[in-house]
């Protein structure tokens, strides 16, 4: 079960994030175990970001959360290809997208834990 949750500066269009959450799909399967299948994605776009007390026009804040645990390889994959995705979609440039990962040990779904 992987979440990736965006705070992005910019207001998206509706077919803009249809966009980035499939191709968000293709990236989460990086991370071996995990797919699209069970992937949930959100958005906060047009949110205000700051970085070192300076407005970003242009930034994202991505929330990347698996259950269980992944090599630090696949994480560095998988902001690679989240990087490479904001700044070919959003123009965002990669040195204002930071990506943290949180490894979740139980989760629950349907009233039980995975």
């Amino acid at each position: 079960m992987p979440y990736i949750n965006s705070t992005i500066t910019l207001k998206l269009s509706e077919e803009k994030k249809e966009n980035i959450k499939t191709k968000l799909g293709k990236i989460i399967s990086e991370i071996p175990g995990k797919s699209e299948e069970w992937l949930m994605v959100g958005f906060n776009d047009n949110h205000t970001l700051y970085f070192r007390g300076e407005k970003k026009e242009k930034a994202a804040f991505v929330q990347v959360q698996i259950c269980g645990s992944t090599d630090r390889k696949y994480k560095n994959k998988v902001t690679e290809s989240i990087c490479t995705l904001l700044q070919q979609e959003l123009s965002i440039s990669k040195d204002n997208i930071y990506v943290t990962f949180q490894e979740i040990q139980d989760w629950g779904w349907n009233g039980t834990l995975f």
